[in-house]
């Protein structure tokens, strides 16, 4: 306890008549050193054929109608928008696109429970050009899971019932979803 009130009063290293003319320490100027420049983090700068990242990539669910009469079948799309400032790339394949029909918290039907001839195809998306299905997926009106693939499938409900569709490219999710009705 002594040893600290003695450094506290004198300072090591400092002689007691010392008149160097130093300010004590508590009084230096504590200006911050100029860092060097190859110490200052930045950001990495996006550049043309960069993958896209979800920040720059909006995706949207699309339907050809809100409203589908008995016997009519939805037909399915998506559209990406590339919001960003370069041109970058993502898989736009039917292997990395996920079209999913819910209602309520229920899913009724996912596009790659019985998906055949998936395929990649790698995009380069422009800014502010928005790109959309070369063709729609159909939807027969039915349910599906990974094991009714062969044989009849069961028919959802209609009457007036009310779907949902939300589409993922690449792992990029729309953010809202397409909602229309069956009848």
């Amino acid at each position: 306890m002594i040893v600290a009130v003695v450094l506290i009063f004198v300072r090591p290293g400092a002689s007691q008549g010392d008149d160097s003319g130093a300010a004590p320490e508590s009084t230096r100027s504590s200006a911050p050193a100029t860092p060097d420049a190859t110490t200052i983090p930045t950001e990495p700068v996006a550049v043309d054929g960069d993958p896209c990242s979800p920040e720059q990539i909006t995706v949207e669910a699309v339907t050809d109608k809100t409203s589908y009469n008995a016997g009519e079948q939805p037909q399915l799309s998506v559209t990406i928008t590339n919001t960003g400032t370069n041109i970058c790339v993502l898989n736009a394949g039917t292997k990395a696109q996920a079209f999913t029909v819910t209602s309520g918290t229920e899913v009724y039907w996912t596009s790659t429970d019985c998906q055949v001839d998936a395929i990649d195809a790698e995009v380069s998306l422009a800014p502010g050009t928005p790109i959309s299905s070369s063709a729609p997926i159909v939807w027969d009106r039915t349910r599906s899971a990974p094991d009714t693939c062969e044989g009849p499938r069961e028919a959802v409900p209609a009457g007036g019932a009310s779907y949902h569709l939300t589409v993922s490219v690449d792992g990029f999710a729309s953010a809202e979803t397409k909602q229309f009705q069956l009848y």
